[in-house]
């Protein structure tokens, strides 16, 4: 016997029939879908299923189910329009098939760190996976004040793997310039430069603040060395295509539990629909801006400086562990013919653009579109000075990106 969830999920549900050809799921439909489906219904048992939608980001709808005989899944079906912003903004499902092109390249090059991926329904644009609802979004859990120690070594292990596997390093160019041509996501890739390096330098409509930060915003509107160097890094967004990259990797794309005795990484990386070839330093960068909001948060709600030093440390780790595992990665590249000192002036380089990259990141959330719960959940007397740091913060990284130390970014 099927059980909907919440009156409010079955009202979004049917709200959203009849908007696409290809056919909206909703919690009365799921199980229809999976028993027409059996690649994906022989792994729950569609007859005795309870469905919830739990879908809070910013695009797609996410149901978890889960029959009477403990078997979970977790199935994504790409909209198409930008759920944050309603049926006025219309885009592309199509996304779902980066995402899912995304998926199969981490299951191959690090499987611990990704669900386990259980296929693609590209008529339908639904993606079905494990559910990870016993693990907790990282953002939530920065919120909140909780340490899982090892994350940050995980995503920068992760990463690595992903930029050696999908780039020149890994793969003769013949099959490089084969994987770039089919790895085209032009909408949401474009989402990207308006949102990340466009929107907060203009008066776009997309953009908000509170009027307290008016001036704050106006002086970053006209300081030129910092609008040179978000022009610096869009140009490189737009032109550089050295690995597959997640493009959206921020705290909230990351599930986290403490370690476990199945050995599993205690980092799973979600929602990949931004996935693209790009500049190896945009997925760094996105985590290093993330970090800052997460470290303006802690200190303007005075939590424990064990914690905040904790968060302080973070990019630093993050940077180790990927330099560390592209290191060890780098005796099996194709072209022996750069060499280990090639590979430290390009580290070099991939940390400067990270920095700069990191620095539009966090900007995007104060002023553009999407905030984070980071700042969005302080206490409304605390937001301005959090949001000020964050600003501050991240000029200070754009405009001085090559003299930084990776151990300065939050320094005191």
């Amino acid at each position: 016997m099927t059980a909907a969830s919440a009156s409010s999920g079955t009202r979004q549900g049917a709200s959203l029939r009849g908007h696409a050809d290809y056919g909206l799921l909703s919690v009365e439909t799921v199980p229809g879908y999976l028993h027409g489906h059996p690649q994906f219904g022989d792994l729950v048992d569609p007859t005795r299923l309870m469905v919830r939608e739990v879908g809070d980001g910013n695009l797609n709808q996410v149901f978890l189910c889960r029959d009477d005989g403990g078997q979970r899944l977790c199935l994504k079906q790409a909209l198409p329009w930008v759920r944050a912003a309603g049926e006025g903004w219309p885009l592309t499902p199509a996304r779902a098939t980066a995402e899912a092109r995304g998926y199969q390249a981490a299951v191959i090059l690090t499987p611990e760190t990704v669900p386990t991926w259980h296929g693609y329904d590209a008529d339908r644009y639904v993606l079905a996976m494990e559910d990870l609802s016993d693990w907790k979004v990282w953002r939530t859990a920065l919120c909140d004040g909780d340490r899982h120690e090892g994350v940050e070594v995980d995503l920068g292990r992760h990463i690595a793997r992903m930029v050696f596997g999908t780039s020149a390093m890994g793969l003769d160019t013949s099959e490089l310039r084969r994987r770039r041509a089919g790895a085209e996501n032009p909408e949401l890739c474009h989402i990207t430069e308006e949102l990340v390096f466009g929107d907060p330098y203009s008066g776009h409509e997309r953009n908000s603040f509170p009027s307290a930060l008016a001036p704050d915003v106006a002086a970053l509107r006209a300081d030129n060395p910092l609008r040179d160097a978000v022009a610096e890094a869009r140009y490189l967004f737009v032109s550089c295509a050295e690995s597959l990259i997640h493009g959206d990797l921020h705290t909230g794309s990351v599930m986290v539990r403490s370690a476990h005795a199945d050995h599993r990484a205690r980092a799973q990386v979600i929602d990949l629909e931004f996935c693209c070839y790009g500049p190896v330093a945009f997925d760094l960068g996105a985590l290093f801006g993330n970090l800052l909001l997460a470290w303006a948060r802690a200190r303007v709600l005075g939590r424990d400086p064990d914690f905040i030093a904790w968060l302080a440390g973070l990019p630093a780790a993050t940077w180790t562990a990927f330099a560390s595992e592209m290191s060890v990665l780098w005796p099996h590249r194709v072209e022996q013919c750069w060499s280990d000192s090639f590979l430290q002036q390009w580290l070099t380089g991939v940390q400067a653009q990270a920095f700069v990259f990191g620095a539009c990141k966090a900007i995007r959330r104060v002023v553009g579109f999407a905030k984070a719960a980071d700042l969005q959940t302080l206490p409304p007397a605390l937001y301005p000075a959090a949001a000020r740091c964050v600003l501050h913060r991240a000029r200070t990284w754009a405009v001085g990106a090559r003299s930084l130390a990776v151990e300065d970014l939050l320094a005191r």
